[in-house]
């Protein structure tokens, strides 16, 4: 027996066929495509980006654990993203979920390739993988990337100042170190002009950031040959870390793209002493005190500024412990000076001075301070020792008290 169908019938049988309608759909973009339902992800980020001119609306943040397991003082800090920018998207990625992160888009079902995921999957250095994470993330999806301790002051509507359009701009970054007068210093001279990279804000899919991913990968493989061992047991100083995956490698690689998107070879003469944010080939840099206020250096302001976007608490910056910066044997480090003019003379002066005297003399002059050292620290511990038994010894009173008085 068969039954004809009336009209609201039909249509209601079509209907019922538009979710499987989809599902094909989105499998044949699967087969066809990058090989991923990922891969379909990224393209309409991809498409979104370009289509309304919009950063993403994510904010992207890297630590040990996730945020349930925060310490209160990591807490407080990252919730002020939430809460300044409650139409973002907010994630961390962990130590227990980032490879995954990694395989997922740039493995075979991804982007393809496997060096990068090697690379990550083989580095045993904390700071080298954080560095290479951000920049793997906001290749892939973009939208802002903050340190863990690094709190919000502004929306992150503010980043961008209303004389320009979002829809010309692909990167938002700000001026962090502008002491160019010691450019030529043997240790503060590669870290003498940099942008920040511990909050900056990104459409997805730059090449800028390619550009750092594969410079990094070079460079490691660079460094890995030269010591004779595997990515995973190489030796990095705090000046190494800066210039291969830090803010030196971050202002290189962004110097590039801006000279080769604007057609001429841009410089940090155009950055220094930054009176007011400008654009250069897409790419917005905003002042020193934007994301780095209160350095004590580089005219950086305060965070009470209205221009400051942002506060970096450094709680969470103790990689230079496995990674230290070069300290002189009498003089420790020159960045102890804190880019003061006056005190990098003086240690300029007083290492000079010490190394035209005799091998013996200096030997001799080592030890006097060493011994200096010790004395003080044995008057310290004595100090806190004898705090800690007055303290025990008024437990003690205190418990006796009560007994005596009945």
């Amino acid at each position: 027996m068969s039954v004809v169908l009336g009209g609201d019938t039909k249509m209601k049988q079509i209907r019922k066929m538009y979710p499987l309608c989809i599902a094909c759909i989105l499998f044949i973009f699967y087969l066809s495509g990058s090989g991923s339902l990922n891969g379909i992800e990224n393209n309409l980020s991809y498409k979104t980006t370009a289509a309304t001119g919009e950063f993403p609306h994510k904010v992207w943040q890297t630590w040990k654990v996730d945020p349930l397991a925060f310490e209160e003082r990591d807490l407080s800090v990252a919730r002020t993203w939430i809460q300044k920018n409650p139409g973002h998207r907010y994630e961390v990625l962990t130590d227990g979920n980032d490879l995954y992160y990694v395989e997922t888009h740039f493995g075979p079902t991804g982007l393809n390739r496997p060096d990068i995921v090697n690379v990550y999957r083989s580095l045993t250095a904390r700071i080298i993988k954080a560095d290479l994470l951000r920049y793997l993330v906001m290749y892939v999806e973009g939208g802002v990337y903050t340190d863990i301790d690094v709190e919000a002051l502004r929306p992150i509507d503010r980043f961008i100042p209303d004389r320009y359009e979002a829809k010309d701009i692909d990167l938002v970054i700000g001026v962090e170190i502008d002491e160019p007068e010691w450019y030529d210093h043997p240790i503060l001279g590669p870290k003498s002009r940099s942008f920040c990279q511990w909050t900056f804000m990104a459409k997805p899919g730059l090449p800028v950031m390619m550009r750092l991913i594969n410079g990094i990968l070079q460079w490691l493989d660079d460094i890995s040959r030269k010591q004779g061992v595997s990515i995973a047991n190489i030796q990095l100083d705090f000046d190494e870390v800066i210039s291969g995956t830090g803010p030196s490698a971050f202002t290189e690689a962004v110097l590039a793209e801006m000279s080769a998107r604007s057609g001429r070879t841009v410089t940090w003469e155009s950055f220094h002493n930054l009176a007011e944010s400008k654009v250069v080939g897409g790419i917005l840099v905003l002042t020193v005190e934007a994301f780095a206020a209160g350095q004590g250096h580089s005219d950086s302001g305060n965070h009470d500024a209205r221009t400051a976007l942002v506060k970096h608490h450094y709680h969470a910056s103790m990689w230079p412990t496995a990674h230290p910066r070069y300290s002189h044997p009498m003089y420790g480090e020159v960045e102890g000076c804190n880019w003061n003019t006056d005190c990098i003379r003086v240690w300029d002066e007083n290492v000079k001075n010490f190394d035209e005297l005799p091998k013996d003399e200096q030997i001799r002059q080592i030890a006097m301070k060493e011994a200096r050292e010790a004395a003080y620290k044995d008057i310290i511990a004595k100090e806190n020792e004898d705090k800690q038994q007055k303290v025990k010894d008024a437990l003690q009173l205190a418990a006796v008290a009560p007994v005596a008085q009945q």
